[in-house]
């Protein structure tokens, strides 16, 4: 089994159920509480390519820097969007599992499961 990272929020009901639904697995990740360890700008760029997804899709556009920062500017660029999730890690989807061929975000817990099917 290849290394596998979890961005974690502990006191996310989904991100608990995942890391449960992981355990039950036999898969035990690495554990970074992304909101006290933010990823770097880099390392956030690696996880959205893993998701194949651009950086707005993985922003949780409900919290209150997304509108305070005026992040729904649709002229912002994809590495403004990046800056703006480092600094405010809150505005991360959660959770992410990742792994060395893909990632997943956990809603719901289960979608995680395809992407060891997938290995």
């Amino acid at each position: 089994m290849t290394a596998v990272t979890m961005y974690h929020n502990p006191r996310c009901s989904k991100s608990r159920q995942t890391l449960s639904l992981l355990e039950q697995h036999g898969i035990v990740p690495d554990i970074v509480e992304y909101l006290k360890t933010p990823p770097t700008e880099a390392e956030l760029k690696g996880i959205l390519e893993k998701l194949r997804m651009k950086p707005r899709d993985l922003m949780r556009k409900k919290e209150e820097p997304y509108k305070a920062l005026g992040l729904d500017d649709e002229s912002l660029s994809d590495a403004q969007l990046i800056k703006a999730m480092v600094e405010n890690p809150i505005l991360i989807e959660r959770p992410i599992v990742v792994g060395e061929y893909g990632a997943k975000i956990g809603r719901p817990p289960e979608d995680v499961l395809d992407l060891f099917n997938e290995w």
